[in-house]
């Protein structure tokens, strides 16, 4: 199976990088699975139900969010009727929403996709990742219940991050970190064989402070004074995300590679599809 991740999406400009490129890449690569973190895609704060379907409408499978999930109020409402909207699996038991889903891929396979949320450094304080995402595996194990499964882990440390990665080695086709908004360049295929990157990245522009123009945060490191209200940056957007291709019969991961397409960064593409 072929998927790709895309990192959080940022305000208008990454909407139009995921528009941009997106289709291109699904009909190229003859991609199975795209999940999409869209927790950021509504003016950098939260998601709306029309671009909700706009992400699903550019080809995306699923679209998972983090802590910035309720920001947009009536994300509290639609999540009921978008069943391929994600939010973290260990919120307060009466969020909400889901925080896991089977979906269809594009050629008629199911994945279980999952969202959680890291506790370290982040607020405010979510219930244990580690039991949550435990029990979603025993209910619907890799292969028995579903042919690939994708974990987004919304988190600001990359010991955390790391920390899931090998609790589900072997378990999870891939393991993916968002929330920092900045690519690392430590994709692996972990010994178990799960695909794992501590962070995506995001789909934003990156002349920016993590997709937020830059005068608002810098005046705030500088003075620890709030001048005004952060804005999404305008420019043009990095795609940024991960490709993996998994073993049909395992639904474990053989290949990794980062996918960085337009905007400032140096691009990057999974050159085990282009052969």
């Amino acid at each position: 199976m072929r998927i790709l991740f895309v990192g959080d999406v940022v305000g208008r400009t990454g909407r139009t990088a995921i528009s941009d490129h997106l289709p291109g890449m699904i009909r190229d690569w003859s991609l199975d699975l795209v999940v999409v973190n869209g927790e950021n895609a509504a003016g950098g704060f939260g998601i709306t139900e029309a671009i909700y379907q706009e992400l699903l409408d550019a080809g995306a499978d699923a679209i998972t969010l983090g802590n910035h999930a309720w920001n947009q109020k009536e994300a509290l409402v639609f999540i009921e009727r978008a069943p391929r909207l994600i939010r973290p699996l260990n919120f307060p038991r009466h969020s909400p929403g889901r925080g896991a889903t089977l979906v269809d891929t594009k050629s008629g396979k199911r994945a279980l996709i999952i969202n959680a949320i890291g506790r370290v450094f982040m607020e405010p304080s979510s219930n244990d990742p580690f039991s949550a995402i435990e029990r979603e595996l025993e209910a619907c194990p890799l292969r028995e219940g579903a042919d690939a499964i994708v974990l987004d882990f919304h988190a600001e440390a990359t010991s955390e991050k790391q920390g899931v990665g090998f609790f589900c080695d072997g378990r999870v086709s891939l393991v993916v970190g968002t929330h920092t908004h900045v690519p690392t360049a430590d994709h692996q295929v972990l010994p178990g064989g799960t695909a794992y990157m501590s962070d995506a990245g995001m789909t934003g522009d990156y002349d920016s402070v993590i997709g937020m123009q830059k005068e608002e945060p810098l005046q705030r490191f500088l003075t620890g004074i709030p001048s005004g209200r952060f804005e999404p940056a305008g420019g043009v957007a990095t795609l940024s995300g991960v490709a993996v291709e998994t073993d049909d019969a395992t639904g474990l991961a053989v290949k990794v590679a980062p996918v960085r397409a337009g905007g400032r960064l140096e691009p990057a593409v999974p050159g085990f599809w282009l052969s």
